[in-house]
This record gives C-alpha cells, sequence and structure tokens, in this order.
C-alpha cells in the first residue's frame, strides 16, 4: 500500500475520532504500527495531528453552535454537555488533558469552546494529551512486536 494513502488514512481516522463521529484511531494507529512497515514516529505525527485538528473543530462549532443546544440535531444530549460543561468548570482548561478519554473527552473540547476557552491553550493542552495517548499506544505496540 502506498505509504502516502495509508498516512492520509490515518490523518483521516484521527481527525474523525476527535469529533463526534465514531471512529477508532488507536486500533488505526496500532494496526500500522504492528505491520513495521511504516516510521512509527511518523505514524504517531499524523494521527496527532489529525487528532488535534479534530478536536479545534469541536472548539469551533462549541464557539458557535451552543445557541443551538435545544434543537433536535444538535450533535450532543443535554447530560453529556450538561456533564462536560460541569467537569469544565471545576477544573477548568486542565480538563482539557482528559480530551483523549472516550465519552468525556469529545464534549470537553466542544464546551471548551462554548465557555471561550483561547485557541492558544486549548491547542497546547490538547496536544499534550493527544500526543501521550499515542506514545502510549506506540509504546505498548512496539514492546509486543
Amino acid at each position: 500500500m502506498d505509504g502516502l494513502a495509508v498516512y492520509g488514512g490515518l490523518f483521516l481516522v484521527a481527525f474523525a475520532a476527535a469529533t463526534i463521529l465514531p471512529a477508532q484511531s488507536e486500533a488505526a494507529l496500532a494496526g500500522l504500527l504492528a505491520t513495521g512497515s511504516f516510521s512509527p514516529a511518523m505514524l504517531v505525527l499524523v494521527a496527532s495531528i489529525g487528532n488535534v485538528l479534530g478536536s479545534a473543530v469541536n472548539w469551533g462549532l462549541g464557539r458557535g453552535v451552543e445557541r443551538f443546544r435545544d434543537r433536535p440535531w444538535f450533535p450532543l444530549r443535554p447530560a453529556t454537555l450538561s456533564r462536560a460543561t460541569t467537569w469544565y468548570r471545576r477544573y477548568g482548561k486542565w480538563s482539557l488533558l482528559l480530551s483523549w478519554m472516550p465519552i468525556v473527552g469529545d464534549p470537553l473540547t466542544v464546551v471548551a469552546g462554548v465557555l471561550r476557552e483561547p485557541l492558544w491553550s486549548f491547542v497546547a493542552i490538547v496536544a499534550l494529551a493527544k500526543v501521550s495517548r499515542y506514545l502510549v499506544v506506540a509504546g505498548a505496540v512496539l514492546s509486543l512486536t
């Protein structure tokens, strides 16, 4: 398989996984790492960039979409948004260190936009969380292969 297609596909999966779309970027990264055919550093970098950019899309949506929270098409259930808002108000921007977590991570990135977290601090904290997660996945897979 062409390297550009592999890296591009990983980027898209990681991007989608950071949005409200259901996707599993860790499995894609682990599978590619296990083949031994691609640079682990490049795979982690591509997955991280895609995932952080996907989270930035959530932040952007949060900046403008919150006023539509009562509409039936709103992407987050009220209970999920409420739980994420509670976490964010309690722990502030540092709650974004949990942006890698399933279920609560994506809503936290939307809430960061709703509550007007500055983009620079949002990207810095989310990047730290997302890159760390991918490094742990890479370390685990590479130690097993």
